[in-house]
């Protein structure tokens, strides 16, 4: 793909995006991401020619590196227990900030969960988020700040499961003392690992 190609590739994906934060999915159509990015419906079918679904599976892909890159450069820096608060503060605002619309999960229930395509976004999300987290594990074990016997990938999972779980609870009911109370706890049981 060209440069060009790529730039209105993206800007499809950013629009529909955008599109979808502020309408929902249901309401979203392909007419509206057009009108939006100022595309034809050639291009629109040229980079996307599954059409909706596949489009909506650029954009969930789009929603799960922004999780990631929201996070940083925290998450890719722990190493010392200031820089893991900043990520914990980074992740709750975040969050926080986001409310109970989560355009990532949205996306995933009109897709479907258990389709390839999302199974795909949801792992390659999952898998690089737990080795950032592992590997600020790890570097804090060479420092000596964590316990060298500590299970560095189980209490990756474990973390991350935390964080999952507590949004889960405030997508549902709104309280992000959950999501705290789990960074929390997880960041203060590898200090004590």
């Amino acid at each position: 793909m060209t440069a060009k190609g790529l730039a209105t590739r993206r800007r499809i994906i950013e629009g529909a995006a955008a599109e979808i934060r502020e309408r929902g999915v249901a309401v979203s159509t392909l007419d509206d991401v057009r009108a939006r990015t100022q595309t034809s419906k050639s291009q629109v079918f040229h980079y996307f020619p599954g059409g909706k679904e596949q489009l909506l599976l650029a954009v969930a892909q789009h929603e799960a590196e922004l999780v990631l890159s929201d996070q940083q450069p925290y998450l890719g820096a722990l190493t010392s227990w200031e820089a893991w608060q900043r990520w914990r503060d980074v992740v709750v605002d975040r969050y926080r900030r986001q409310g109970q619309q989560c355009p990532l999960a949205v996306l995933m229930s009109e897709i479907g969960r258990t389709t390839t395509g999302s199974q795909a976004v949801t792992t390659a999300l999952m898998r690089q988020w737990h080795a950032e987290i592992a590997a600020g594990i790890r570097h804090m074990q060479r420092e000596g700040n964590i316990a060298s016997g500590l299970d560095v990938d189980r209490s990756a999972a474990a973390l991350l499961a935390g964080i999952q779980g507590g949004v889960g609870i405030m997508l549902s009911t709104g309280d992000l003392g959950y999501l705290e109370a789990a960074l929390d706890i997880g960041i203060d049981t590898l200090r004590r690992g």
